[in-house]
């Protein structure tokens, strides 16, 4: 499995994450503090290199990372360009909750998004387009209410595909046991390893991860950026986006 992954003190990002998703979150409630974010979190990350004695490293197994808010546009040309998958969490869902025997069919048993949550899946839809990133159609989407709702919210309700293999991912957070969690995690190793079609970027709206496991905690809407390399070659973590980060570069 050819997962280029470099590491470093899990402190340094745990510290980070903690800080970019509070700030994040007092942002995505008013749009307008964005700027601020932005300000805030490039003063707060620029000293941690140093701190710690480490460049920031994309590390699946521990999250986002602590890089800068900019984040250098030459992930953008390479984004314009198509070849990535783009794993993204779905939007805050704060109302209601999953209960035990919820149905997918019934979105008055599960927990949805809110106010907030829906205005970021329509802000990520908007910010990919006037980027002008390639999309391959398609959306592939877990088969939850507040999954199918932020896809239908950025792309369009016609856009879509319900795959009920990232029911798995949600449930990884429950008591699972070690040799199921591997069968699971190896068929995502398999899908994140197959390239979209030329010139597009696949999109997947799904679930965060539990701590250290699979491609780590996501914020709400943010979204882990996979370089595949075929059937049998691996993948590579090309970065890891907040909303606030897509949006920084259309300034």
């Amino acid at each position: 499995m050819n997962i280029r992954l470099r590491s470093v003190d899990p402190a340094l990002y745990h510290f980070a994450q903690s800080e970019r998703f509070k700030l994040f979150k007092t942002a995505s409630a008013n749009i307008l503090n964005v700027k601020h974010l932005n300000s805030v979190l490039s003063y707060v990350y620029e000293g941690l290199p140093n701190r710690y004695g480490a460049a920031p490293p994309h590390n699946a197994a521990d999250g986002y990372t602590a890089e800068p808010l900019f984040i250098n546009r030459s992930l953008l040309d390479l984004l314009q360009e198509g070849g990535y998958i783009f794993y993204t969490r779905h939007g805050e869902a704060t109302v209601g909750e999953d209960q035990p025997n919820f149905l997918f069919e019934n979105c008055f048993t599960q927990r949805n998004l809110s106010e907030a949550g829906r205005r970021q899946a329509v802000l990520y839809g908007e910010v990919i387009r006037t980027l002008r990133i390639p999309i391959e159609y398609p959306i592939i989407t877990a088969p939850f209410c507040r999954t199918r709702e932020t896809a239908e919210l950025a792309f369009g309700k016609s856009n879509l595909v319900e795959d009920p293999f990232w029911i798995n991912i949600y449930r990884l957070g429950s008591h699972m046991s070690a040799i199921k969690q591997e069968r699971i995690l190896n068929s995502l190793h398999s899908f994140l390893e197959i390239p979209p079609a030329p010139r597009k970027n696949k999109v997947v709206v799904a679930h965060s991860f539990p701590p250290g496991v699979g491609l780590g905690q996501i914020p709400n809407m943010g979204t882990v950026v996979v370089k595949p390399f075929g059937q049998g070659n691996g993948y590579e973590i090309a970065g890891y986006l907040t909303l606030g980060q897509w949006m920084s570069w259309m300034e």
